[in-house]
Parts: C-alpha cells; sequence; structure tokens
C-alpha cells in the first residue's frame, strides 16, 4: 500500500501500479479485476472498512467487488448512471463495441457478478472523507474524489497515468475504445485540474503532481 495522505492509500493490484484501487477511511474504491478479491483482501487484513464504491464499473474495477462485498460485509456505492450494471455485472454496455472480442473476453474473465448497490453517488456527497466530484466522459457515471483540505484528488480513469501497452508512466486521455464520449473526458480532465490537487492518483498509474496534472490539462485546449 502506497500513502497518499492521511488516511488515504493507494493498493495497486497490478504490476508496476498498472491497476490500483484505494482505501479512503474506511471505504474501498474499486476491486480490480475478478483475480484480485486476495491480494486485496491481505491488503485490508486489520483494517476497518465498512464500504466499497466505484469510480466507475469497468471490468477492470469492478471484478472483485460482489466477493469483497460478501467477504467483508460492504455496502456497494456507485453513481446513477453505473447502477444496472454494477447490479447485473454485465459491465460492457458502455464499450464502443460490446460485442467485440475483447469485450467478450473482459466479461467473461475479468468482470465479477454483480452484486445490489446500496447507495448512489453523486456531486457533492462525502465518501471516506473525500468529495464525490461528477467526471463523465470515460463512462456515462465515472466519478472521482477530491479532498480540499490536503489536495488529494481521485481520478479513477478520468485521465491515464501510464501507457497501458507499454507500462511507461505519462499522463493522457483514457483509452479511445473504451470511453463513451471523449469531449466529456476532456472536459472532466479541465474539470479536475481547476481544483488545483496537489497529488492526482489513477485506476492505471502512479500518482502525480498536481502541477503535472494542471500542465496536462491545459495541453487538451
Amino acid at each position: 500500500m502506497i500513502q497518499l495522505g492521511e488516511g488515504a492509500w493507494q493498493i495497486p493490484v497490478m504490476p508496476r501500479q498498472s491497476l490500483n484501487c484505494y482505501l479512503l477511511g474506511d471505504v474501498l474504491v474499486d476491486a480490480g479485476v475478478k483475480r484480485s478479491a486476495p491480494k486485496l483482501l491481505r491488503a485490508l487484513r486489520g483494517k476497518a472498512v465498512s464500504g466499497h464504491a466505484l469510480t466507475h464499473v469497468h471490468a477492470d474495477h469492478q471484478g472483485s467487488t460482489a466477493e469483497l462485498c460478501r467477504a467483508l460485509n460492504l455496502s456497494l456505492m456507485c453513481h446513477p448512471a453505473e447502477r444496472e450494471a454494477a447490479e447485473t455485472g454485465y459491465v460492457v454496455g458502455s464499450l464502443s463495441n460490446p460485442a467485440s472480442f475483447m469485450a467478450r473476453i473482459q466479461q467473461r474473465f475479468m468482470a465479477g457478478a454483480g452484486y445490489s448497490v446500496a447507495r448512489t453517488l453523486i456531486e457533492g456527497d462525502r465518501v471516506g472523507g473525500f468529495e464525490v466530484i461528477e467526471t463523465p466522459g470515460h463512462t456515462k457515471g465515472h466519478i472521482s474524489f477530491w479532498r480540499a483540505s490536503d489536495g488529494v484528488l481521485i481520478a479513477g480513469d478520468a485521465a491515464m497515468g501510464m501507457n497501458l501497452f507499454t507500462t511507461a508512466p505519462r499522463l493522457g486521455l483514457p483509452m479511445g475504445i473504451a470511453t463513451w464520449n471523449m469531449d466529456a473526458a476532456r472536459a472532466s480532465i479541465r474539470k479536475l485540474a481547476a481544483l488545483r490537487p496537489k497529488r492526482v492518483a489513477f485506476g492505471h498509474g502512479p500518482a502525480v503532481s498536481g502541477d503535472a496534472f494542471a500542465e496536462f490539462a491545459v495541453q487538451l485546449n
């Protein structure tokens, strides 16, 4: 686990921080792929965890959700636009081609079972000491988590922190083939940069400084 701030931890579940989950206070954010559950359970051993939130419902973030919620008796939270995917477990509907070979592989081998959503989250709600920020683009209901007191921002897949093909750290837009609306994604990145974060963490790749993220956002104009 990598500490980002007081009570805020990054939990890499794949090498080189290519896939990350987060513990914010007593809330687990995202759940990796289906095979990530054992690693997450080990990381959370001895921690007080009472809830589970999803930045968005793609197979690499929802995969272990049902198993973890059952094992730790966690309530599940997500944006209203993500609720159907979270509850049915059909997580490839927002991809540009849900019938593609890659989508079918993700659904079969990376996604987990659906789980009932106990609470939906919208902008301004608070989770684990963080404020929910609506950041649509990668998916219609993507959300990020922001704490103004120390400038820590969990951006999820609103932006990428690495090249997934090479695993080299670099800031970039979310992968086009898996993104609902790229114009909305650019707008969400600019929205997050306007918060003036000090540290920004992602679903994929290592955290970066707020200055690096602000420079990246400017280049999108």
